[in-house]
């Protein structure tokens, strides 16, 4: 009887702590990072896929071609470094361009992405970044 109580004990143990997305091989202890999810991409098969797909649709959306004193469109590209926190909200840390302008626009655009399901490591929500190239 005493064996099978202590059986029963280390399942229960075992269970208690298991963790989603994490690993143990040996030494090493692994943990699986998942990217955020984008409101509508749920039930999505390849949520990475979906993600970029709807990106790219906010996107062509939502862009706006500034125009300079003169009145002709500025052409030129922006790179915006941002990250998903653990919110899920998109906050931009930077954006680089020799123009302000597209500075300002490609901000604008990152900064009005949807709230989505944030990124994880190990189960718990993470702040994900990502470097977005823009090309006006």
């Amino acid at each position: 009887m005493k064996k099978l109580f202590i059986i029963a004990l280390m399942f229960t143990g075992l269970s208690t702590f298991a963790q989603d997305d994490v690993s143990v091989k040996g030494n090493s202890v692994t943990m699986k990072e998942t990217a955020p999810v984008w409101t509508g991409c749920e039930d999505s098969s390849d949520t990475k896929a979906c993600f970029n797909k709807m990106l790219m649709q906010h996107i062509k959306e939502n862009i706006k071609y500034s125009k300079n004193s003169k009145g002709e469109w500025i052409r030129g590209k922006a790179i915006v470094k941002m990250e998903v926190n653990e919110e899920g909200n998109v906050v931009v840390n930077s954006v680089d361009s020799k123009y302000p302008e597209l500075k300002k626009e490609a901000k604008r655009l990152m900064e009005s992405i949807p709230t989505m399901t944030p990124g994880k490591l190990g189960g718990k929500a993470k702040a994900i970044k990502y470097t977005i190239p823009l090309t006006f």
